[in-house]
């Protein structure tokens, strides 16, 4: 059995509701009508797998699945209780309660709640149709026992219906525009071309933006095209005036005055003017002229401030002019064709600089300065020119001239302090230095600080007091078999003197060579002259050289002249003409030998020279250092101090040279029998000798203990008493420094001076060997001399 779903659309007896819910019935009922639906069919399977065919052109009532609709909700519900959307039943629901209702899809069981027993769907939230116009949903019916469904699932929309409840917005408020000044009426401007456009039509003309530039409008926007109970927004347009260059610029005064000083430099800004302009931005760019008045000034424009800076062009001279009008002109950049009907886009001012005047140093005159000649013999006090200068102010004060010094250190050179004439100090030599540069110092006479200085070039001119002469002293070479009228030498001479119309030399033969007939001399040119041979038949055996003075007679004046040597040497040659030999005994030099190769050889000999004696020197050297080793004596740099006496610079406390003197002695040597012998003095050893001699082992230790014990009183009295000197001996060193010498071993060769070995009482023992000790054992000598028992024994 076939079920039929429907859908049931309940009016609400709520006012409120019910508007909106007729307004869905109505819809309902423009489509499902006259008993069956033109909406879209499904349709569900029979119980024996069948499926019922229907069509369009019946009017019987057609077994259906669901039969499907849009659903309505008002937007924005503000009840308490859920709001009714509609209901959903089948035809097979004969109200026993057997069949459960579900819904599934956007908002279903969160939004949308829907009563399984009776099919009704409600809203459970406020709907907003601005942020979501439908919902797409699913209807099932289902055996509320088996679960099973009793139709196929299908869709249905719940659409939400607007009403008026969101005002006009304007999305990018508040909004700027602009229109330009002067524009004509009714021109339109775009403010906004996104979302909303506002459109600005020029009501009035000759908008002036110099007068008010922006106006504040307010625009509202109404919805359901201004009727009663529609929604309106608003919003803030600035129309914002835009500047044309309709404003021509204007100087605040007609004429600016300024003062500058005659001294200041050239680029020195005299004063700043400027111009004003109504318009903004690039409009009010200018530049600045200066129609009058520009010989001595310039003007320029500082872009950033549009000032004008009026300047020093050239020097200013109080004395010359005081005042100075100069006419400024300022002009717009950027000038509007459209507006040259306004008036002349340009004004002037002057500008009135007037010159103070300061105190000037002497001006020269020439002031590049000055350019003197005298002649090379002029005598020392003559005159070489005049200096002028002269004090540019009005006092026109007097001037006083000297020469800088640091350029003229010889002191050739003298100026006169009032007039300014230069004179000779020292004569001139035009060939030494031919052009003196001096600088001449002018001040003023009361105001040494106000001082100006003017170059001056002095041009030495020459005079002939130079003879001519031969360039080098020259030589020539001729061979024994040379030919007649041949050439054999072009001289030239040199002249330090330098005549204006240049030089110009006579060479003739002196005349202690007019005999001569075997050369004659003749001029060539740029004064040069040749030699020739008249004869032939030369024989270097005979004569193998001559000399042939030449005088050179230069063109003056006054002409002088000098007389010169042309060396002529007689060679003889090969069958070829080249020379071999110019000696009178012939030679014959190997052709292998070259000068090249007498030089590498004589530089090799040179060389081999030093090498040896740089191998003697180094020989001897070294020699020399093993001597020196040899004869150090590292015990000549021990010195021992125990105490604090004189220290190392007590060098009179001993002398080194009777310890020097003991590498004299014979070395000792030490014997398997005992201690050496040699090692104690030798009254002891011959005590010892006497004592313990023949006897070894103890008996002979404890004989020379005894002799030892025995002759102590001799040092122990012996040191008493140089002590009791010392303390009486005020020139002596204090007794805090005592020297003392340790025993130095068996193999020092000046022997033990100590008394531990001392064998016996008796002093048999010879001490003439303390004599060769030096001075400073000379008094304990002394003492132990032979023949002297009464000292020993004190």
């Amino acid at each position: 059995m076939n079920f039929n779903l429907y859908l049931v659309l309940k009016m609400a007896t709520s006012w409120t509701a019910g508007v909106w819910t007729l307004l869905a019935a109505l819809g309902l009922l423009s489509v499902c009508r006259f008993g069956y639906c033109e909406a879209s069919r499904t349709s569900s399977p029979t119980s024996g797998g069948r499926k019922e065919d229907h069509g369009p052109s019946s009017l019987e009532r057609v077994k259906r699945g669901w039969v499907w609709n849009q659903f309505f909700v008002v937007e924005e519900y503000t009840g308490t209780e859920p709001l009714y959307v509609g209901k959903i039943h089948t035809d097979s629901d004969e109200g026993e309660g057997n069949i459960k209702y579900t819904i599934s899809g956007e908002g279903a069981g969160s939004i949308f709640i829907i009563d399984e027993l009776t099919g009704d769907i409600h809203a459970t939230e406020r709907l907003d149709r601005e942020e979501k116009a439908f919902y797409t949903l699913r209807a099932q019916a289902r055996n509320r026992l088996s679960d099973d469904p009793l139709e196929p699932e299908s869709e249905f929309v719940i659409k939400v219906q607007d009403i008026n409840d969101s005002e006009p917005k304007f999305l990018e408020g508040p909004y700027i525009g602009s229109v330009a000044e002067l524009s004509p009426i009714g021109k339109a401007r775009v403010i906004s071309n996104t979302a909303i456009a506002v459109i600005h039509r020029l009501a009035v003309a000759d908008l002036d933006r110099e007068t008010q530039d922006r106006y504040e409008l307010v625009v509202k926007a109404t919805d359901m095209a201004g009727q009663m109970g529609g929604l309106s927004g608003s919003t803030t347009v600035t129309i914002v005036i835009t500047d044309v260059n309709d404003n021509p610029p204007r100087f605040p005064q007609k004429m600016y005055q300024f003062s500058v000083s005659e001294g200041a430099a050239v680029g020195t800004p005299v004063g700043h003017v400027i111009a004003t302009d109504a318009d903004m931005g690039e409009n009010t760019d200018m530049t600045y002229l200066i129609k009058d008045g520009g010989e001595l000034f310039k003007v320029t424009t500082d872009v950033e401030t549009q000032e004008a800076v009026v300047s020093i062009k050239k020097p200013l001279d109080f004395e010359t002019r005081r005042t100075h009008n100069v006419v400024v002109e300022a002009v717009n950049k950027h000038v509007d064709p459209r507006f040259v009907d306004l008036g002349s886009f340009r004004d002037q001012t002057i500008v009135r600089v007037s010159v103070s005047d300061v105190d000037e140093p002497p001006t020269f005159k020439p002031p590049e300065g000055t350019i003197m000649e005298v002649q090379e013999d002029a005598k020392v006090g003559a005159l070489v020119g005049v200096v002028s200068a002269s004090d540019p102010d009005v006092k026109n004060k007097s001037v006083r001239f000297s020469i800088d010094r640091a350029t003229d250190q010889e002191m050739i050179f003298y100026i006169d302090p009032d007039s300014g004439a230069i004179t000779l100090g020292k004569n001139l030599d035009r060939e030494t230095a031919g052009w003196h540069n001096i600088t001449v110092k002018a001040v003023e006479a009361d105001n040494q600080t106000m001082a100006s200085h003017s170059p001056v070039s002095i041009r030495i001119l020459d005079v002939n007091d130079n003879p001519p002469e031969l360039a080098t002293p020259y030589e020539a070479s001729i061979c024994e078999d040379a030919k007649p009228g041949q050439v054999i030498h072009t001289i030239s001479v040199v002249d330090r003197d330098e005549p204006l119309a240049g030089h110009h030399f006579i060479f003739t033969l002196d005349p202690e060579a007019s005999s001569n007939r075997r050369f004659t001399l003749g001029d060539v040119t740029d004064n040069t002259a040749g030699i020739r041979m008249e004869g032939a038949g030369f024989n270097r055996h005979e004569q193998n050289v001559y000399f042939l003075p030449i005088l050179v007679v230069d063109s003056g004046p006054p002409s002088l002249s000098s007389t010169g040597t042309l060396t002529i040497h007689v060679c003889g040659c090969d069958t070829e003409g080249a020379i071999q030999s110019c000696n009178a005994t012939a030679y014959v030099m190997s052709a292998a030998l070259s000068p090249g190769a007498l030089i590498a050889l004589l530089v090799c000999m040179l060389i081999l020279i030093v090498l040896v004696l740089l191998i003697l020197t180094l020989k001897r050297h070294r020699k020399g250092q093993r001597i020196a080793e040899d004869e150090e004596d590292m015990r000549d740099n021990v010195i021992k101090y125990n105490d604090e006496g004189g220290g190392e610079q007590d060098t009179q406390a001993y002398d080194m040279s009777a310890l020097r003197n003991l590498y004299e002695f014979p070395e000792a040597k030490s014997c398997d029998s005992g201690p050496d012998i040699r090692s104690l003095p030798q009254w002891i050893q011959a005590n010892r000798l006497s004592v313990g001699g023949g006897r070894a082992g103890a008996e002979g230790a404890a004989a020379t203990a005894a002799a030892v014990a025995a002759d102590f009183s001799l040092f122990k009295g012996y040191i008493r008493k140089k002590v009791e000197q010392a303390d009486a001996d005020l020139s002596v060193p204090p007794y805090d420094s005592f020297q003392t010498y340790a025993f130095e071993g068996t193999s020092s060769p000046a022997l033990s001076l100590s008394s531990i070995h001392t064998l016996s009482t008796t002093s048999e023992q010879d001490f003439s060997y303390l004599s060769d000790w030096g001075p400073r054992f000379r008094q304990l000598a002394g003492y132990y001399a032979p023949g002297k028992p009464e000292e020993e024994g004190s």
